[in-house]
Formats: C-alpha cells, structure tokens, sequence
C-alpha cells in the first residue's frame, strides 16, 4: 500500500521537527517536506505533490488562513489545521474549517511530555483520516435547510434529537442545528471536539440558528428549542427525569478511544428515551455511534444516517449503515427536516 504523502508547515523549526518526528514514526506515512511560511509552502506542493498537508494558524509573511483561502481556491486537498489552544485561535480554527480544512489539532505544551504523546495519537489519526476525506473547494460549504417555520407543533418536552459526528463535522452539524426551528424539540449532541473549543463552537452556533446553543452543564435540562453541546474531554448522557429529560456530563475512561462519545450519548438515549427520540450520525472518521444508532433503533427511536455524498468522511455512518441502525440514509441539506417529521410523527 502506497504511503500518505504528507507536507508539514510551521513557522517554528522546533515544531516541524517535532510534527515529522511524529509523523515519521507511522509506517502509513512519509514526511515529503517542511516549510516555514505560505510561500516556501507553495513551492513545495509543486515540487512534492503531497496528499495531506498540516498548515499552523499563525505564521509570518502570510497567516494560515489567507494561505488556505488562495489553496482551496487553486488546489483543493485536504488540510489539517495545528492551532495553539487561545480563544482568539479556536475563532481562527473555526474560520479555517469554515474555508474548507479537514480536522485540527491542538498544539502539544512542549514541555509537558504527556501532552505531546497524546497529541502525536491524535495527529496520526486525523492525517491518516484526511487523507481519504473530500477535500472542498472554497466557497462550497454544506448546504443548510431553511429553518421550518415556528409554531409548527414542535413543542413537546418529551422529544429529544440525539446528533453525534466527528471529522467534518463542524460544518455538517452546523448545517442541520440551522435548519431547525427555534421551537425544535430539544437536542443534544456529541462531536469529537477537544477541551476549550467546544465552549467557542457552541457560541458561534448560538449567532446563526434560531435555536439556542450552548455547551452543556451537568444537570441541565433538555428543552425545546435548545441545543446543548457535550463539553470536550467530558461524556454526555441523556437522563430521564419524570416527564422530563436532563444531562449528565461526566468524565470516566474513553470509548472507542472519544471523550465525549457518541456511543455514550446514544447508548442513554436508547436507556432512557426510546421511541422518544431521533437519532442522527453525521460524517466522521472510524465508528463511534454505530453501535449506540443501532441500541437507539432497537429500543424503538427512529434513526438517520448522513449519506457518503454529502460527508467530508463517510467513515461512522458507514458503520452504522453495514450494522442495520439507520433506519434512513440522507444527504446532509435534508437531514433537519427529517428528524423534525420523524419527532412530530
């Protein structure tokens, strides 16, 4: 099998080092260059023609994502973004998904040794999940729906939307929370997303949809036209309380190696709401969801997957698909509606 051929570009020579080190050190993977600005970049794609490149935020002469809005324009691929953890960063990342980057990852703190192992098994990941992801042309974000009307009926405390996603899934949950209503039955929702950014991701959401979006604390309560987003490196469980439903955000070892997982999420939903819920997998890499869809279906909520068409990484649906637990399979622009219809039906 032929190696992912990956570019790396940084303005700082220790972090290149550091990112080809650990690239390197995958088998799956060849490091075909480093560059330290946009400019020595460019000449480098020419030269290398690499399948995945890792492009840092903030660099001299030319910031990252005036580098990625002229390279989706002229030679779309997939790019992973490596962003310091700030809050003026996690708006640049966000901005750089919405340019039509793969993933991101958080820049390891140097001198803590743990961090950087952790973040070297996240890099392999995401590059390696890149490297079979659609990349996007400037300008062609997903499709969202109009939002349905308001006071279509939408109001029942007992109905849950239950959404999970992973690798381009900024985006595509973005597209369905904004064609929601804002009196949608309430919704929670699962994307592999690390500590620190989901708090910025739920805010920026909060500015576009006619629901509320805010990342969820435990102990609150699932209401309609609310969206409440799991807090990363934290679970998010569904829990039933009389004709109610709170969450349950709480830490506790990793499944299929996510904290948050989506197999968390659905796994209570399918406990605790059965037929009272929706349940929706969006684009992502490997299969969490899978297995808590299929637990969903089973306990008598409906269920949709998104569509290979439509997803950035057609990776977790996939999975969800080959086990039986969708019971609907959707381009992304369609996926609200449903899920409004299914909760009303």
């Amino acid at each position: 099998m032929a190696k992912t051929k990956v570019l790396v570009v940084d303005d700082s020579a220790l972090m290149r080092q550091l990112l080809t080190d650990i690239l390197r050190a995958d088998p799956q993977l060849e490091v075909v260059g480093a560059a330290g600005d946009p400019y020595a970049a460019w000449d480098k794609l020419k030269q290398t023609a690499p399948d995945v490149l890792t492009l840092d935020v903030e660099m001299p002469r030319m910031d990252g994502l005036t580098f990625l809005d002229k390279l989706m324009a002229n030679r779309p691929m997939p790019v992973v973004m490596v962003s310091s953890l700030t809050e003026r960063n996690c708006d640049t990342t966000f901005r750089a998904l919405e340019l039509g980057a793969v993933d991101f990852v958080t820049k390891p703190k140097l001198d803590i040794t743990t961090g950087t192992l952790a973040m070297a098994e996240e890099l392999v990941e995401k590059v390696k999940g890149a490297a079979g992801a659609r990349a996007r042309p400037r300008g062609a974000r997903p499709a969202a729906a109009r939002p349905a009307t308001a006071g279509g009926g939408f109001r029942a405390t007992h109905k849950v939307l239950a959404i999970g996603a992973s690798t381009g899934g900024c985006e595509a949950l973005a597209a369905v929370l904004s064609g929601l209503p804002a009196d949608s039955p309430g919704v929670v929702a699962v994307i592999h997303m690390p500590e620190g950014f989901t708090k910025s991701f739920a805010a920026r959401l909060d500015k576009s949809c006619a629901v509320r979006v805010s990342e969820a604390k435990d102990g609150d309560h699932v209401v309609p036209g609310h969206a409440l987003i799991a807090p990363g490196n934290f679970h998010l469980e569904a829990v039933r309380s009389g004709a109610f439903t709170r969450v349950r955000v709480r830490g506790g070892e990793p499944v299929n190696r996510h904290r948050p997982s989506v197999d968390v999420l659905f796994g209570s939903c399918a406990r605790e709401l059965g037929h009272n819920a929706v349940g929706a997998i969006l684009t992502g890499m490997g299969d969490d969801g899978a297995r808590g869809l299929l637990a969903m279906r089973k306990s008598g909520a409906r269920t949709v997957a998104q569509d290979e068409a439509t997803c950035v990484v057609f990776g977790m649906p996939k999975e969800a698909i080959a086990l039986g637990a969708a019971n609907d399979v959707l381009p992304l622009d369609r996926i609200a509606a449903h899920m409004l219809r299914l909760a009303t039906g």
